[in-house]
């Protein structure tokens, strides 16, 4: 299997002074960012062969020694887009993203990635290397996305023993994040999606100050409200900015995975929370569509409320979960 060494944690700069959680309100989307840093990380290209391994504990704890443990968050107090310790990293991944992702740059991602060649693994494989990924648009968490992975797995565990198939849901969401391992940039990985090729909606998070550069805003062919598409023509065929949710659907459709409709649904659009959170973009839904809203609602609630800096044993749970990826995605996956 094929990893980039990342070297030290590269998120160390934005959190050399990690404040505890507070009681700030996070459901504020209108704050605005004064300034914000305009360098980019440079791209690791120092590609090595190495082994998935368990790792034990939270190795990012090593850099954040002075974050409280066992914290619980209000539900009102997470997705702060305003506020708190890292917003400065959250802003400058948002500004990057909503300044470059357009209309033809989506277009290109998609050849670039659905044709599933960049490499071959298992699922559990790709979850582990996640250990590697810290999700730098996320106000919550600044913790490896592997352990998010098993906290969102296991609380849809126990509030739904009935449905394995969701609970494979909640391991595997974000497994798309690998593209940031294969030198994707962050702004074209991970954070909130939303439609091109039509009108921002005001519900994108930072819509008001960090589109200002995108061509498209100002292109009379994508700025209308159905822009290029055509009333409820569905979501299947509306394109969303290019990320890990669109990039894990493709795989496992490349890949003929037996995941639920319901299941898919969830993978695709969980992060598209301008629709399943900020109820906009209902114009070019289908049906079909507004069907899938309820279960898309309910994951999301395990997809925010889980994140806590009490680690799951991996490696007692591993085992389950192994067993549901032979039910639902056996075998080495072409990515």
């Amino acid at each position: 299997m094929r990893l980039i060494r990342i070297g030290p944690d590269p998120s160390l700069a934005y959190r050399l002074n990690l404040e505890k959680n507070d009681n700030t309100d996070y459901r504020i989307f209108e704050g605005s960012r004064q300034s914000v840093l305009e360098d980019q990380h440079s791209s690791c290209k120092d590609f090595i062969t190495m082994r998935v391994i368990s790792i034990g504990p939270d190795p990012s704890l090593a850099y954040r020694p002075n974050l409280e443990k066992n914290v619980n968050k209000e539900k009102e107090d997470f997705r702060n887009f305003e506020t708190g310790s890292l917003i400065d990293r959250v802003f400058r991944t948002y500004k990057l993203m909503h300044t470059n992702q357009t209309l033809d740059f989506v277009k290109k991602k998609h050849l670039e990635w659905t044709g599933c060649s960049h490499s071959q693994m298992g699922i559990m494989d790709a979850v582990m290397s996640l250990d590697q990924v810290v999700d730098e648009s996320d106000p919550d968490v600044d913790f490896p996305n592997s352990f998010h992975a098993f906290q969102t797995a296991e609380g849809i565990r126990e509030a739904h023993p009935d449905k394995d198939w969701f609970h494979l849901v909640g391991l595997i969401h974000d497994v798309g994040k690998i593209m940031a391992l294969w030198d994707e940039p962050q702004w074209a990985v991970v954070g909130d999606t939303f439609p091109v090729g039509c009108k921002y909606q005001n519900s994108i998070v930072f819509r008001d100050t960090t589109f200002l550069e995108n061509p498209d805003d100002k292109d009379p062919s994508c700025n209308t409200e159905y822009g290029i598409y055509e009333p409820n023509c569905g979501l299947d065929k509306v394109l969303m900015s290019w990320g890990h949710d669109e990039y894990l659907y493709r795989v496992l459709k490349f890949n003929k995975c037996q995941i639920p409709e319901e299941g898919l649904y969830m993978i695709r659009f969980h992060s598209f929370y301008p629709w399943h959170s900020g109820g906009d973009y209902m114009h070019l839904c289908n049906d079909k569509d507004l069907s899938m809203i309820p279960w898309v609602q309910e994951f999301n609630k395990f997809d925010l409320y889980t994140k806590t800096t009490d680690m799951p044993d991996v490696d007692e749970l591993k085992s389950y979960y192994q067993s549901l990826i032979d039910k639902y995605c056996p075998g080495i996956l072409k990515w």
